[in-house]
């Protein structure tokens, strides 16, 4: 990205005030929720489970089952490959990019976009988990070597992957999700290790295998099939969902937005890790790994899994849940997410740390509370001056 592809900081502040304002001043508090116990995202716990629940990788009787499962999945990247060599997920810092698909052979669409990216870094030394839910629309730059670049939702970039391996003849798993793990590298300047990628129709078929998940709908929430019939009716209050009432509560985003909608789908997921945990549940791991069978792909090879389960399992992990700062807009008539440069910036922080790339500073001390000072990046907002904040 060079130089003239984006403004300078001033200059985007100057062009700010003359549009009549982004909110600029709206301060945003970083939840920065903390917890013990072992999360991840939405879908993408579908192969976590074998993570979080790795103990049961060494005593179950499924333990062939579990196996083969994971081999199914497996869709190396050769670059990745170099970079992960010399890891040990006990003892080093890891990343992993989750991400959530919404295409099968079923809907079988043209191209498939992300639903949704979480970010997860976890430092064994530490004892500490980094998750960030990264909004589907943040406009951003995307860049298939040979094939494509240029600005775009984020959610695009497995779509250009994907493209791109039909194209050349690639594996399409693993071309379209190294696409997006380029587009969330460029954007926070870090590493990514490894990715997981799941579609739905796991997902439903999981959290039914649960016997459902527990949380707090917010509003009522109505769904409807293509003919018109209403399939989710769910009401305000504490819930327990079936998989399609669960899958219908972590994508909608009919009253709030993309940051809501990310915090439903972590909501879910820690339902559903709470029940996993659970003793009882070792029973229904057949019926989990069914629904996962063909689901999922990822580039962490068996024994990885198996290290990182065994880290998990041992670690007293906390978990801190960072949230991005963000104003939307839109662009030619679509909706985009534009992320404030501070927020970017503090989130990029707390993930490098972990990974060992930057050196702690005040921002990592235990009473700071970060605040937005709500100056959108001009890496995620258009400077041709047709972007129109919302």
């Amino acid at each position: 990205m060079t130089q003239s592809q984006i403004a300078s900081r001033s200059e985007y502040r100057r062009s700010q005030k003359k549009l009549g304002g982004y909110k600029a001043r709206r301060k945003r508090k970083e939840n920065n929720k903390r917890g013990k116990g072992k999360a991840v995202l939405k879908t993408l716990l579908l192969l976590f489970l074998l993570v979080i629940l790795g103990g049961l990788a060494y005593a179950a009787k499924l333990v062939g089952q579990t196996t083969r499962v994971i081999d199914n999945s497996y869709s190396p990247i050769s670059t990745r490959s170099d970079l992960n060599l010399h890891i040990d997920p006990i003892n080093d810092p890891i990343s992993i990019l989750l991400m959530g698909v919404d295409n099968d052979e079923d809907r079988d669409l043209q191209s498939t976009r992300t639903d949704s990216m979480i970010l997860l870094t976890m430092s064994p030394e530490k004892e500490v988990i980094n998750m960030v839910s990264i909004p589907r629309d943040t406009y951003t730059y995307i860049e298939v070597p040979n094939y494509y670049s240029g600005y775009e939702k984020i959610n695009s970039a497995y779509a250009q992957g994907e493209s791109y391996a039909k194209s050349e003849g690639e594996n399409v798993e693993s071309e379209s999700a190294e696409a997006a793990i380029d587009a969330v590298e460029n954007l926070f300047n870090t590493t990514i290790n490894y990715y997981i990628t799941v579609d739905f129709n796991a997902f439903e078929s999981v959290v039914d295998a649960f016997g459902g998940v527990e949380v707090d709908v917010p509003y009522d929430i109505v769904e409807q099939n293509a003919k018109g019939e209403v399939v989710v009716d769910l009401k305000e209050g504490k819930r327990r969902l079936n998989g399609e009432q669960a899958l219908a509560f972590a994508r909608t985003r009919k009253k709030d937005n993309d940051i809501e909608r990310g915090n439903r789908q972590q909501e879910v997921l820690m339902s559903l890790i709470n029940q996993a945990m659970n003793v009882g549940s070792i029973s229904k791991l057949e019926s989990v790994l069914k629904a996962m069978d063909g689901h999922f792909w990822t580039n962490i090879d068996r024994s990885t899994i198996m290290k990182i389960g065994e880290s998990g399992l041992s670690t007293n992990y906390t978990i801190n849940q960072n949230k991005l700062s963000w104003m939307s807009f839109s662009y030619y008539g679509a909706s985009y997410v534009g992320l404030h440069q501070d927020s970017i910036d503090y989130v990029s922080h707390k993930i490098n740390v972990l990974l060992g790339k930057e050196p702690e500073d005040e921002r990592d001390a235990a009473d700071y509370e970060f605040v937005s000072n709500g100056i959108v990046s001009p890496s995620t907002f258009p400077q041709d001056g047709m972007g129109i904040p919302d």
